[in-house]
């Protein structure tokens, strides 16, 4: 593929939705040309996804930086389906591409909303984020993952592609629904990235992050959005283990330690979805300490020294997605 090699995080994103869409249904994945000329890869609105579409989807979203594995892991009493992520430029691959901070909206359809996450956000540029990391580029393909519903209009493919100074033939977007075998999948595969955005909330210099790993179960597909989304979310919050090597002193890291993994939040111990309710649907609500890994392990590649804060819940888990503990 011609962007395979590339060092532009769109290029290689853009090579594998190629594949996705080159597969096709054989993952589940249905592909079509929006009116506008964008390539539209539905991996779970009216196509039923999959596993392997999950697992591309979320190796897209992290700008080729990652590998993501799909396997089993023990929780408690039981065996789940898990992913099993390896980052290797943390900074590059899960905040400037995966994390999902680009409201998207359309200019000729205010009912259409998404949040947009990929790689295509280091093409905008214009979160705050960037102001702190960098990594912007430019590269004349664009790809963006939504998780929605819908598919986008033709306003709103518009105003992303000349966000990123793209042409719309050249854009390609990733959709699935929180509740799909794909949705639920790509969720999972943050686990690092979540992580990775709370050590920069705690005001750690995260640049000083050489690698990541991380694994999380993989929820089952629940029956609706809403509840998919605090069944994704907990699997992190409860289940999520991620391990950081870092190139830093460690009172840098002993610093923060205390406050990383999500049982430092007030909020720690209700169901995601509980409090989505609780709090009228308002994530900014929501104690913005839970947001991050059961448990977190981060190694000082300077002392030698590695840290481990925080623990699974696995009863919790158990309780909402099977029923019992």
């Amino acid at each position: 593929m011609k962007y395979k090699h590339s060092d532009k995080l769109n290029e290689r994103a853009y090579c594998t939705a190629k594949k996705m869409a080159g597969l096709g249904k054989s993952i589940g994945v249905e592909t079509s040309e929006s009116p506008c000329g964008a390539l539209l890869i539905d991996a779970g609105i009216e196509s039923h996804g999959s596993p392997e579409a999950g697992r591309l989807f979320s190796e897209a979203c992290l700008g080729g930086t990652a590998s993501v594995r799909i396997d089993m892991m023990n929780l408690g009493n039981i065996s789940i389906p898990s992913v099993f992520v390896t980052v290797n430029e943390p900074v590059r691959g899960c905040m400037a591409a995966q994390y999902a901070g680009w409201t998207i909206k359309s200019e000729n359809d205010s009912s259409y909303f998404a949040m947009g996450s990929g790689p295509a956000r280091a093409l905008y540029g214009a979160e705050d984020i960037f102001r702190d990391i960098g990594c912007t580029e430019r590269a004349d393909v664009a790809v963006i993952a939504l998780e929605t519903r819908k598919f986008p209009p033709d306003g709103a493919l518009g105003y992303i592609a000349e966000s990123c100074g793209v042409k719309t033939e050249n854009l390609a977007v990733l959709m699935a629904p929180t509740a799909s075998i794909t949705g639920c999948v790509q969720v999972a595969a943050r686990i690092v990235e979540t992580g990775l955005h709370k050590l920069h909330e705690l005001g750690f210099s995260i640049k000083n992050v050489t690698a990541g790993y991380g694994s999380a179960p993989i929820a089952p597909v629940a029956s609706s959005d809403g509840a998919a989304i605090g069944w994704t979310n907990d699997g992190i919050l409860y289940g999520g283990t991620a391990w950081y090597t870092v190139n830093c002193e460690d009172d840098d890291i002993k610093r923060i330690l205390p406050e990383l993994p999500a049982e430092a939040s007030r909020d720690y111990g209700t169901p995601f979805y509980d409090l989505l309710r609780r709090y009228d649907w308002d994530f900014y609500k929501i104690d913005p300490l839970l947001f991050s890994p059961a448990v977190v392990y981060i190694s000082s590649a300077k002392s030698g020294n590695t840290y481990r804060a925080g623990a699974i819940n696995a009863a919790l888990l158990e309780k909402e997605w099977f029923g019992s503990v």
